[in-house]
């Protein structure tokens, strides 16, 4: 259970990190279009605040957490297999999303997360 919190905060810090590398690039360089700049900056900023928001809800044990946490991950998952493919593949990247993402799918299906998240 400790684990996984902390893999979810790990997660909400590191896409902090990316809206916080969006807005600065949003400040300093200029974007072939404005609008999908924005538009990538507030869909970082929304997802941002949603983990932080599974993230906390995870720590007091909210059930919805874990639905919540699970579709994170499926989500990382698909952009993992985004890294490993086409003309810009990163493959280094791809496993670095991968191998965090695969592990949190496992930690949820454990008998500790789920009665940490079970309503009393």
């Amino acid at each position: 259970m400790i684990v996984l919190a902390a893999l979810l905060a790990l997660e909400a810090l590191a896409m902090i990190a990316v809206l916080v590398v969006l807005l600065v690039d949003l400040a300093t360089l200029r974007p072939d279009s404005y609008a999908s700049a924005v538009a990538l900056v507030v869909i970082a900023a929304i997802a941002a605040i949603w983990l932080c928001a599974v993230t906390l809800a995870f720590w007091r044990g909210r059930a919805w957490s874990r639905a919540g946490a699970f579709t994170w991950q499926v989500i990382q998952v698909a952009v993992a297999i985004g890294a490993f493919q086409g003309a810009f593949a990163q493959p280094g990247i791809g496993w670095a999303i991968l191998l965090p993402s695969l592990l949190g799918v496992v930690l949820l299906l454990t008998r500790s997360v789920i009665q940490h998240t079970r309503r009393a």
